[in-house]
């Protein structure tokens, strides 16, 4: 009878090769979202570059629209104060924050166009989404600072317009969006697209979050 024992050389050199696969595999798990491991995993992970790339033309559309019906937002028109008709022209360059509006959703149009051409060249390659950990944290970032900055943003601008639309309690101040109907319509239509984007945004960030784990 042959025996088959190991000498103690080979063992170790075993050890050593099957904890260097380990490794190699522990590491590659850590640059998918979430690991291929399998097939079903891999179906997953590509759900997640759908998901992403869908999120961010919706945002990078919703910024588009915010920014162009708010720059093109302006009127003229008269109103009566007291019986006497003065005239009136509204332009949203004329409100700071109808312009801190437009600056943040054009800055986000610009990061969503670039997430998705990033994702978009990845999942071509077949290359998950992020390339590391400290990618998906970047992004996550991101998308979180986006987010607050267009809730600001929005906020700023609706309150802006409420008081064009109510005016000012106990003064004679009118309601300006009455004569300037066309003008409020296109700014609340702005404002409504920028909290929309919010929506989207957030939503992105709680898929960045899903991945971090990876």
């Amino acid at each position: 009878m042959i025996n088959h024992l190991k000498t103690p050389s080979e063992t170790s050199d075993q050890t050593i090769t099957t904890a260097t696969k380990v490794a190699a595999v522990a590491e590659t798990a850590t640059m998918t979202c979430p690991s291929v491991s399998s097939n079903s995993d891999r179906k997953f992970s590509r759900s997640y570059d759908v998901m992403h790339i869908v999120l961010r033309i919706g945002s990078l559309s919703a910024s588009l629209i915010s920014v162009f019906v708010m720059v093109t937002a302006k009127e003229k028109s008269t109103i009566s104060i007291y019986g006497f008709d003065l005239p009136l022209y509204s332009k949203w360059s004329f409100s700071g924050s109808f312009e801190y509006l437009v600056g943040v959703s054009a800055a986000v149009a610009v990061h969503s166009l670039l997430q998705l051409v990033i994702t978009t060249s990845r999942m071509l390659r077949k290359s998950s989404a992020y390339t590391s950990r400290n990618h998906a944290w970047l992004i996550f970032v991101g998308d979180q600072v986006f987010a607050y900055a267009m809730i600001s943003a929005g906020s700023a601008a609706t309150g802006v317009t409420n008081l064009n639309r109510t005016g000012i309690k106990h003064t004679s101040l009118p309601n300006f969006c009455k004569p300037l109907h066309s003008f409020c319509d296109r700014v609340g239509v702005s404002i409504a697209f920028a909290f929309f984007n919010c929506f989207l945004l957030a939503i992105s960030a709680v898929l960045d979050v899903l991945c971090l784990p990876n």
